[in-house]
């Protein structure tokens, strides 16, 4: 259980202006939406699309990484990765079967047969979007294990687009739908406690230290 005192104590250490942001971000934050890439080569795609679901609220961003493996490009994350949670996995089946067990639909990223377009997507159940490598797209084991397909309507002569770009178009239009909705999308009282304490430590100097003083005084 959560020291909350604690946490008063450690949020003592932040500026007002910090303080406040924090809490109006998490008021924003959602993990009913979430994101998979799938072994994407180019790394600044990967780094792209975590600061897409910082920026549009989306809380965890799942890593496939069973071919390639790299670090988050620092850079182009520019610090998304310290707010945003990344659970990486080496296979793409584990990957598909811990998000199921988590209750979430996988949605393929990918033209199909029976894809739906991203204006008709229903919102309401939990999902996750997959992303697939930059030429050859999805696995087939995500093409066989996804619950329903989206496509982004193209009227051009182009017929595909950046990975990192239609990312931040999906998660854009289906989490601005999500909060003009009924549905029950934010964090729980105890995930949002539960990320003050992380983003907190993320951001004090000497973090441990001031938790070993906090606790051997009281």
């Amino acid at each position: 259980m959560a020291d909350l005192q604690l946490l008063e104590h450690l949020e003592s250490y932040l500026t007002d202006n910090r303080r406040q942001r924090f809490q109006k971000v998490l008021a924003e934050r959602t993990k009913h939406f979430t994101v998979a890439t799938e072994d994407v080569y180019q790394l600044h795609n990967t780094s792209a699309v975590i600061r897409s679901c910082d920026v549009f609220g989306v809380q965890e961003v799942n890593i496939v990484e069973e071919v390639n493996s790299k670090r988050i490009d620092r850079e182009i994350a520019m610090g998304a990765q310290k707010w945003v949670d990344l659970n990486r996995y080496n296979t793409t089946k584990s990957c598909i079967q811990d998000l199921h067990n988590q209750g979430y639909q996988i949605v393929a990223t990918s033209p199909h047969v029976e894809n739906c377009d991203l204006i008709d997507f229903d919102i309401s159940k939990k999902s996750c979007f997959f992303f697939g490598r930059e030429t050859e797209g999805l696995s087939h084991q995500v093409i066989d294990g996804a619950d329903c397909f989206l496509k982004i309507p193209m009227v051009g002569f182009t017929e595909s687009l950046n990975i990192s770009v239609s990312a931040a178009i999906i998660l854009q239009y289906v989490t601005s739908k999500l909060r003009k909705s009924n549905i029950n999308w934010r964090l729980t009282e105890i995930e949002r406690v539960e990320k003050r304490f992380d983003w907190i430590k993320k951001t004090i100097k000497n973090y441990d230290a001031i938790v070993e003083r906090y606790y051997a005084s009281n």
